[in-house]
Order: structure tokens, then C-alpha cells, then sequence
């Protein structure tokens, strides 16, 4: 997926795949780099979409000098229902040992501890105070300023921000009026989440009473399924609607009005991305199999851009990560498929 020319193709030399014995659809690219025989290798790992309780998680390695992929029998575990969410800790210099740790969401919230031939786990966390079971989660994230808070998203209308190393719930709010479907971290303190409801709203934790609505789907109650806070600049987020071709890029200084729509998907759009190492770059995947690079034009309007560079799947994509580690590489899932494509 060369950048240097709209529309461009991969060469075959610019990219990698793995092919699952399972539909996958929950992915996280390590942060943690790991030095074996002089190469640089990074764990990716993919979860199984099953309609049944067990499911699978299997940890890759991903050697960028070699471009390739390679599986290891003992990084793999069963895991109860699909993970909506897979995610390595963003942060691992900061607590970390020689091993790594990996998060999931699904009926719990449960750390696993990646070892160099193992996978142990380490916590399992539910959020219910009356109960042993728990809302399903939806997704969750993991606070880069603040590693040892986790936000969960879930079903029962709630955000819980979790204390990972005490194990304990620091804070449960009542986000939204439905279901809340993603969460995104933005400072130590500020979190956002999209919701059934339609809308986008941001909370601080130094006031957990209040929160800002800054987006509303235009027709009302359309679902908002996936948020992405711009970590080079704080100021933009992006969602994306249910059922829809748009990437939507908000400002939060200016609420209710998005700052840009990109619209060149011919389908809905299932996932998004902005680039580590920029705050103008965002990638996007969807149903009509491209996944997209796109340039923010440092004037803002609301239509009109196109995509700087794409790559065609030849099927549904429904995961796509951008890894902070690894800027010049992203990661999409489509059927049983992992694909790491240089950029």
C-alpha cells in the first residue's frame, strides 16, 4: 500500500498473512519488541469468532525484517465466547518484566500474561456488584498515561474504569441511554464513549456527575459503533455510524458539527485508525474490502477528500490496527485472515 501515488496497489513484497483455522475477528499488535537471533519481532494476536463458548486467541510473531508471521503451539488458549477486544499493554517499559501482557473483553474483563512459550492467566475481573455474571462487554481501553486503568464499554448502558493492579473497580458510570458500544481514552482522566443512542460523549473524572455531548447521529437513535481519540492531537476523534460509508472526524471545540466526512467506502465502514505518528493520517476498513489511508487537509471541509491510498481485501474487513510500534505497518482481519501491510 504505497502512499506515494492515489489509488496504489501493494506489492506483493509489502505485505504478510496468516490464515486462521477460525473466523477472526478481534486483533492487537504488541507494543513490546523482542530481539530474537538480531531480528526485530512483535507478538500480534488474533482471536476466533465462533458462535459457541469456546473460542481460541492465538499469539503470532511478526518479524519486520523478514516480513513474516510465525505461530507458536504454546501461544494459544481457549477463550470463553468470542473477545470483543484484544489488547497488549500500550505501556510495557513502564511495569513490564521480560513478558507481556495481554488484555480480552467478552463476558469478563481477563489479563493474560504472555510469556516466551506460554500464556498464563493472570486476572479475571467482573464488574457486578450483585451478581457473578456481568453485562457483556463491548470493547474497553487501555489508558497510556495511566496504565493501570482499563475502561470498559458494555451492553447494560455503563462505563466501569478498572484498577488493574489493585483489582478493583475505581469508578461506574451510567454513560448512556443504550447500550454502550466503544470507549477511547484521551488524558489520564478523560475518556469518550459512542452508545445505540447516537451520540458521543466525553466524562472527566474529576466530575463524574457531568459529561459533553459533542456528536449526534443526524437521524436520530442510529448507532455510533466505534471511537478513536487522536493521540498526536487531542482535539479530533472519529466515529463511524451503523449501516454507513462515513468516517466521521469531529473537533471538540466545536461540538455538534463534524469537521470532516469521508465518504469514498462503498459500504459500511467497520473500523478505524489514526496513525501513531501523525495527527492528519487516519486509516479505515469496511464491507466493500478496502481498507484506506486517508490525509486530513489542514483546512478542514466537510467533503470532497480522497483517500491518498487503498488496498483491496477481496472481503469483508472487520478489524484494523494501527500499532504505535510499528508506524509503518497496519494490521487488518477479513474471514479467517490476518494481513500485516506495509504503508
Amino acid at each position: 500500500m504505497e502512499n506515494s501515488t492515489q489509488g496504489s496497489n501493494l506489492r506483493s513484497e509489502n505485505s504478510v498473512s496468516y490464515e486462521s483455522p477460525y473466523p477472526i475477528f478481534a486483533m492487537a499488535v504488541s507494543s513490546f519488541a523482542a530481539a530474537h537471533h538480531g531480528l526485530r519481532r512483535r507478538s500480534v494476536a488474533v482471536g476466533s469468532f465462533l458462535e459457541e463458548y469456546k473460542n481460541r486467541v492465538e499469539i503470532l510473531s511478526f518479524e519486520e525484517d523478514t516480513v513474516t508471521l510465525k505461530t507458536n503451539p504454546g501461544l494459544a488458549f481457549d477463550h470463553p465466547y468470542p473477545p470483543t477486544k484484544l489488547m497488549f499493554h500500550p505501556n510495557p517499559t513502564a511495569s513490564m518484566k521480560s513478558a507481556d501482557l495481554l488484555v480480552s473483553s467478552g463476558d469478563y474483563l481477563r489479563l493474560w500474561e504472555v510469556r516466551e512459550a506460554s500464556i498464563e492467566p493472570v486476572s479475571t475481573l467482573n464488574n457486578s456488584k450483585t451478581s457473578e455474571y456481568c453485562a457483556p462487554l463491548t470493547s474497553f481501553d487501555w489508558n497510556e498515561v495511566e496504565p493501570r486503568r482499563i475502561g470498559t464499554s458494555s451492553i447494560d448502558t455503563t462505563c466501569t474504569i478498572w484498577d488493574i493492579e489493585k483489582g478493583v473497580v475505581e469508578t461506574q458510570l451510567i454513560a448512556h441511554d443504550k447500550e454502550v458500544y466503544d470507549i477511547a481514552w484521551g488524558e489520564a482522566g478523560v475518556f469518550a464513549s459512542v452508545s445505540a443512542d447516537g451520540s458521543v460523549r466525553i466524562f472527566d473524572l474529576r466530575d463524574k456527575e457531568h459529561s459533553t455531548i459533542i456528536y449526534e447521529s443526524p437521524q436520530p437513535d442510529t448507532p455510533l459503533l466505534r471511537l478513536a481519540w487522536n493521540k498526536q492531537d487531542l482535539r479530533y476523534m472519529a466515529t463511524i455510524l451503523m449501516d454507513s460509508n462515513k468516517v466521521v472526524i469531529l473537533d471538540i471545540r466545536s461540538p455538534a458539527m463534524p469537521v470532516a466526512e469521508l465518504e469514498r467506502h462503498n459500504a459500511s465502514v467497520n473500523a478505524i485508525a489514526w496513525a501513531p505518528q501523525s495527527s492528519r493520517h487516519i486509516s479505515s476498513a469496511g464491507d466493500d474490502g478496502q481498507a484506506l489511508i486517508w490525509e486530513l487537509p489542514t483546512v478542514a471541509g466537510p467533503n470532497g477528500i480522497d483517500p491518498m491510498s487503498m488496498y483491496s481485501a477481496g472481503a469483508e474487513i472487520n478489524q484494523l490496527q494501527w500499532s504505535a510500534a510499528q508506524p509503518d505497518w497496519i494490521a487488518i482481519a477479513f474471514s479467517n485472515k490476518l494481513q500485516m501491510l506495509k504503508v
